[in-house]
């Protein structure tokens, strides 16, 4: 067969295949289940495999590569304008090649083993703190119910929860919820000491690593922040300049013109929002201490403070790391801020 694309619809256990040869001929349709797919991709001819950026994609990319093929991933929204008449497995991996044919199309690179253990970490890391700040919400909502209204932050939390539980302390309320109480007290603390233990991996890894170095020069970036740059990115000359990066999180604004007339809109918050979180908090903590500052960068961002607010400042600010780290990885340089 001179198959010369062949476009996958990824799933969990079935995979519908479409090939086409060099005209957009269609040469090859056929549903694989999970067991079969790697030998038959194995003993096709050498080609183009495109899939969708979606789960599993990373591990079906290295492993076709590994074949010898020649794999690139595209993004959902890129492939559904392509989709003809009811969506199904089959009318979606032809729009995958049809999507593929296009010269103009923005491909995904696919993530190394490393990229994704590092993308874990962080991910875990979130992971456990949103489960400890729902724990901690339902705590203090379970005890208001009992009139005992506990103050935002887990300081408050840990101060006041033992000395509910405790049988020595006579209180209102009863045996069993003192028993559920310390409980969950417990959850909370292992969570807290699972959290510990991800920061101080990621900050081991912050200080080995020679992209998080580079990065962490740059005001506004610490080590959580330079991890999740350095696995969100990869390589560097996949992005053709820093703007793309700062677009690929989302840190750009949207556009809706029409007629020549331009109008631009709040940023499109498309990409890696968590990622675009970290730059943001970063950037909040920079703006915060520019103001004690008297170099070029710190009177940009006061004086941008001043005509735009500290929201809109903390957003630019976070375009602008962005793009610098970037130049960083890309260029292999050391961040040299303006006096």
């Amino acid at each position: 067969m001179n198959i010369t694309t062949l476009g996958i619809d990824l799933a969990k256990n079935i995979f519908q295949l479409h090939g086409t040869d060099g005209r957009g001929n269609a040469l090859f349709k056929k549903t694989v289940t999970r067991n079969n797919l790697a030998e038959l991709i194995a003993n096709l001819p050498k080609c183009r495999i495109v899939m969708e950026a979606c789960g599993g994609a990373n591990h079906w990319a290295r492993k076709f590569n590994d074949y010898g093929h020649d794999v690139k991933l595209i993004s959902p929204q890129f492939v559904k304008p392509f989709v003809k008449s009811n969506k199904n497995d089959r009318n979606d991996a032809e729009a995958i090649v049809e999507a593929a044919s296009r010269p103009s199309m923005r491909y995904v690179s696919a993530k190394t083993i490393e990229q994704q253990d590092l993308q874990s970490l962080l991910r875990l890391r979130e992971g456990c703190i949103e489960m400890r700040t729902k724990m901690s919400n339902q705590l203090r909502g379970l005890l208001t119910e009992y009139g005992i209204a506990i103050p935002k932050g887990m300081s408050h939390l840990h101060k006041a929860l033992p000395k509910l539980f405790d049988r020595g302390i006579d209180n209102e309320l009863t045996v069993t919820l003192k028993e559920m109480l310390e409980m969950q007290y417990n959850l909370l603390l292992l969570m807290e000491q699972q959290i510990a233990t991800y920061e101080a991996k990621l900050k081991i890894i912050a200080k080995t690593n020679e992209a998080c170095q580079r990065v962490q020069q740059v005001e506004g970036i610490g080590p959580i922040t330079a991890v999740a740059l350095a696995s969100t990115i990869g390589n560097p000359n996949d992005f053709k300049n820093g703007r793309h990066f700062a677009a690929f999180i989302g840190l750009v604004p949207r556009q809706h013109s029409s007629g020549g007339r331009e109008r631009l809109l709040g940023i499109s918050k498309t990409g890696d929002s968590y990622l675009r979180q970290l730059l943001i908090h970063g950037a909040r903590s920079a703006v915060l201490y520019a103001g004690k500052k008297t170099d070029i960068r710190s009177r940009w961002i006061n004086g941008l403070k001043m005509r735009a607010g500290a929201n809109r400042t903390c957003v630019a600010l976070a375009n602008k790391n962005a793009r610098i780290a970037l130049a960083l990885l890309k260029n292999k340089e050391t961040y040299k801020p303006a006096n």
